[in-house]
C-alpha cells in the first residue's frame, strides 16, 4: 500500500515533467539553422575531388576513376543515400528540387546567407550531369550497382566494389532518366541565369537535347539499366521536363507539348496522393497550374489534379493522404520522410500561389484558405524537427535528440583523415556496422527515413528503413525552411511577376507521334479495376469484409506485365504476387490476353483499399 501511494503521488509530477518537456520541444524552431544544416548535408554526399572550401572536413576524395573503364570522365556527383552508388534518376530529381527551392525562395535564402551554398550544391550536381551527357543521345545514368555495393560496408574513400558505368542510348532508352535530367538542367539554368549566363545557356542546351532524346526514344530506364531495379513511370518525366523547359526557355513548343499530351501522358488524368523522385505527376500539375496564368489553352484540368493533391494533404479531399496518429504523412515504411518533405514543398508553393492570386482551395469537404494549406506544410516540417510525441528530431545534428546510429557508410566509419588504413569490404560490417555506439562522424543536416505508421522509431544502424538518409529527402526541404525562416517574399521570385513574357514563335512543330495512353482512372482503358464486397461477418466485436477486385484488360493487345499500388490494406491478400512496394501477376499467370480478367481478394475490417495501376506493358 505504501508503494502504491507513492506511485499515485508521483504521477502528477511525472505528468508535469512530460508536459514541460513537450512544451520545451515545441517552443519553436530555428529554421535558419535547420536550412544551413540541410545544405551542409550535401557536402557529405559529394563524390570526386573535394574542393578547397569543403566544410564537411571528415570526408576525402573518392570515386576518382569513375567512368574511366568506359572512356568517359564521370568523377563527381552525389552518392544519393547511405551507400556508394551514384544513381542518376534520384540525383537529377534532387537537383530539380533544389533548383525549384531557389527559384521560389531565393530571396529568403540570400537573406539567411545560404543562397551561395545552395547554388554550389546545385552546381556540384549539374557539373556531373554535363559530364554524363557526352553526346545528344547518350546519358550515363549510374556508376556502381546496388548488389555489389550493398555486400560491402566501406567508406567511399576505400571502395573496392565494381564501379562500372551504365548508360542509355537509342538502342537502350530511358525516357524517365533523360526526362528528369532534362528537367534538372532546365531548372538549374534558371538559377544561374543572372549570376553565370554562359553556364546557364550550356545547361539549357543540354536540357533541349535530353528532352528530345527522352521523347524520341521511349523506354524505361530500368529496362536498359537493369541493375537500377526501379518501379517508375515514364510519362510523368516527359511532362515534367516540358514544364521546366517552358519555364526556362519561354519556348511555345513546350507549352504546346503540355497541352497536346496532357491526356495521353496522364498529366490531366492521374490524381495523386504522393510526390517523389519516381512519381512526378503532382509536381507537374502544381507547376503547370502556377505558370499557366496566361496560357492560350485552359490549364484547368492540370489545376484540378493539383488541387486534388492539396485537398488530400489537408484531409478535405475525396481521397486523403494517410497520416500517423501524430499527424505525419505516411506513405510507406521505407524512407517515408521523402514523401513528407516533397508534399510539404508543393503545399508551400501552392499556398503562396493561392495567396498571391487571392484564391482559396475548393475541396470536396469545404474550402481551404492559403494559410491553412501553409499551416499543414509547417506542421510536417515542425514534426520532422522535433514537434512529435517522441520529441525526436529526424534531422541529424538539429535539436537535442536526434538519430545517432545512421545507416550511412561514411558517417559510421572512422574518418579517412583520422585513420587512413583501408576498410575491407566485409570488414566494415564486422568492425563498424555492428557497433552499437554513436557514429564517429556527425552527418549534419541529414533527414533520415523517419518513423513508422504509428510514430515509432528505432535508432539502429541496421534499421535502414528508418535510419538511412537521402539527398532527395533534403532537397525539397531547402525551400520550405527558407520560406518558414524568411516569410513570404513575393511570388516566383527569380522570374518576372507576370509568369513569362509574350511567347516567342515555336522553333518547331509539336510532336505528332502517337503515344501509349496512360490510364486516367481505375476504370479507364486499357485496364479496368472494379472492387466490390462479396461477404461480411462479425468476430471479436469487429465487422470483417471480403473484397473482390476484378482487373480487366480492355486493350486489344495482351497485357504482359502489371504493377499495382495498394494502399490502406490491413489484412491478407490472395491472387497477386508482392514485389517490393507493389503487386503483380500471380505466379500462375504470365500474361493477360485481350478482354480477359483476373481476380484477387483481400480481407480486412475497413473500407476498400486504394488500388491503382503503377505501370504496365502491352504486347
Amino acid at each position: 500500500m505504501e508503494k502504491s501511494a507513492r506511485r499515485i503521488s508521483a504521477a502528477p509530477l511525472l505528468l508535469l515533467f512530460l508536459l514541460c518537456s513537450l512544451h520545451s520541444a515545441f517552443a519553436g524552431h530555428d529554421y535558419g539553422q535547420a536550412l544551413s544544416k540541410s545544405i551542409l548535408f550535401f557536402e557529405a554526399q559529394r563524390s570526386g575531388f573535394l574542393p578547397h572550401n569543403q566544410r564537411v572536413t571528415w570526408r576525402s576524395n573518392s570515386g576518382l576513376n569513375d567512368g574511366k573503364a568506359s572512356g568517359v570522365d564521370l568523377v563527381g556527383g552525389y552518392y544519393d543515400a547511405g551507400d556508394n552508388v551514384k544513381f542518376g534518376l534520384p540525383m537529377a530529381f534532387t537537383v530539380t528540387m533544389m533548383s525549384w527551392s531557389i527559384i521560389e525562395y531565393g530571396k529568403q535564402m540570400a537573406a539567411s546567407g545560404e543562397l551561395h551554398n545552395a547554388m554550389e550544391a546545385i552546381k556540384w550536381g549539374t557539373d556531373y550531369f554535363i559530364k554524363a551527357h557526352p553526346e545528344p543521345n547518350v546519358l550515363y545514368g549510374e556508376v556502381g550497382d546496388g548488389n555489389t555495393d550493398h555486400y560491402c560496408w566501406q567508406r567511399p574513400e576505400d571502395m573496392t566494389t565494381d564501379r562500372r558505368a551504365y548508360r542509355i542510348d537509342p538502342s537502350n532508352p530511358g525516357s524517365d532518366l533523360a526526362g528528369e535530367t532534362a528537367a534538372a538542367m532546365a531548372a538549374a539554368s534558371i538559377v544561374f541565369r543572372h549570376s553565370n549566363p554562359a553556364y546557364s545557356r550550356e545547361l539549357l542546351n543540354h536540357a533541349y537535347q535530353l528532352f528530345d532524346f527522352a521523347d524520341k526514344y521511349r523506354g524505361k530506364y530500368d529496362s536498359s539499366i537493369t541493375v537500377a531495379c526501379l518501379i517508375n513511370f515514364v510519362q510523368d518525366e516527359l511532362l515534367w521536363a516540358a514544364a521546366w523547359l517552358y519555364q526556362a526557355s519561354n519556348n511555345q513548343y513546350y507549352l504546346n507539348y503540355l497541352a497536346a499530351n496532357g491526356d495521353a501522358l496522364g498529366g490531366t488524368g492521374w490524381g495523386m496522393t504522393e510526390f517523389g523522385w519516381d512519381v512526378k505527376y503532382a509536381g507537374v500539375q502544381t507547376l503547370v497550374a502556377k505558370v499557366c496564368k496566361t496560357c492560350s489553352w485552359s490549364p484547368r484540368r492540370y489545376q484540378q489534379k493539383a488541387e486534388y493533391f492539396m485537398c488530400g494533404c489537408v484531409g478535405k479531399g475525396s481521397r486523403n493522404i494517410q497520416k500517423t496518429p501524430g499527424g505525419l504523412i505516411f506513405r510507406q515504411r521505407w524512407n517515408n520522410l521523402q514523401f513528407v518533405t516533397s508534399a510539404s514543398f508543393l503545399a508551400t508553393v501552392y499556398s503562396d500561389y493561392l495567396s498571391s492570386a487571392r484564391k482559396s482551395l475548393q475541396c470536396s469537404a469545404g474550402n481551404v484558405s492559403p494559410s491553412e494549406l501553409f499551416s499543414f506544410a509547417k506542421s510536417q516540417v515542425d514534426y520532422i524537427l522535433g514537434d512529435n510525441l517522441r520529441a525526436t528530431s529526424y534531422m541529424v545534428g538539429y535539436g537535442n535528440n536526434y538519430p545517432q546510429q545512421v545507416h550511412h557508410r561514411a558517417s559510421s566509419i572512422v574518418s579517412f583523415k583520422k585513420d587512413p588504413r583501408p576498410i575491407s569490404c566485409r570488414g566494415g560490417y564486422a568492425t563498424w556496422f555492428s557497433k552499437k555506439s554513436s557514429d564517429p562522424n556527425l552527418l549534419t543536416g541529414a533527414i533520415v527515413g523517419g518513423p513508422d505508421a504509428y510514430d515509432n522509431f528505432a535508432d539502429h544502424r541496421d534499421n535502414y528503413e528508418q535510419t538511412e538518409p537521402a539527398t532527395y529527402n533534403n532537397a525539397p526541404l531547402l525551400g520550405i525552411l527558407a520560406r518558414l525562416g524568411g516569410g513570404h517574399g513575393g511570388y516566383n521570385q527569380l522570374l518576372p511577376e507576370v509568369v513569362v513574357p509574350a511567347p516567342r514563335q515555336p522553333t518547331r512543330a509539336p510532336a505528332a507521334r502517337p503515344v501509349t495512353p496512360a490510364p486516367v482512372s481505375t476504370s479507364a482503358a486499357p485496364i479496368a479495376l472494379v472492387q466490390k464486397v462479396t461477404a461480411s461477418w462479425k468476430s471479436g466485436g469487429k465487422t470483417y469484409y471480403r473484397y473482390s477486385t476484378i482487373v480487366t484488360n480492355k486493350s486489344p493487345k495482351a497485357l504482359n506485365s502489371l504493377k499495382l499500388y495498394i494502399n490502406k490494406l490491413y489484412g491478407p491478400i490472395w491472387g497477386l504476387t508482392k514485389s517490393g512496394n507493389s503487386y503483380g501477376f500471380p505466379s500462375w499467370i504470365k500474361s493477360l490476353p485481350a478482354g480477359k480478367s483476373l481476380e484477387f481478394v483481400y480481407i480486412h475490417s475497413a473500407s476498400p483499399a486504394d488500388v491503382s495501376v503503377s505501370s504496365y506493358t502491352l504486347a
